[in-house]
């Protein structure tokens, strides 16, 4: 990857509480994700798969491309589509995101509310 003036990405283990919600339903929530910080974009929080309730999640036919990131799939959910993404094969500098899962709508919350279960 070549690298461009003034950009950078970095990926770092969080200790977020991390949850994603939609129409009152938990679709994930963790306490171990991973921090996605790019230049000129918000921070992410890509989620492993064990802490996403996956069966909630139907594969949709969108694809993107970052030269950053590498290829994106996305998944829908109930009243939202293309709501989540991951990058099965990332590129390298990214590499840790390899399998887990990024919301558009998440919440990072207080350490003092309890993980729903």
């Amino acid at each position: 990857m070549r690298d461009i003036p003034g950009h950078r990405i970095t990926v770092e283990p969080g200790t977020e509480h991390v949850r994603a919600v939609r129409d009152g339903q938990v679709l994930a929530e963790s306490r171990r994700p991973l921090v996605l910080r790019e230049t000129g974009c918000p921070p992410r929080y890509y989620l492993p798969p064990e802490d996403v309730r996956t069966e909630l999640l139907t594969p949709s036919g969108t694809r993107t491309h970052c030269p950053f990131k590498g290829d994106a799939s996305y998944w829908s959910v109930p009243g939202a589509t293309d709501a989540v993404w991951a990058y099965p094969k990332p590129k390298e500098q990214v590499a840790a995101i390899r399998g887990h899962y990024c919301f558009y709508d998440t919440e990072v919350l207080p350490d003092d509310v309890p993980t729903g279960d």
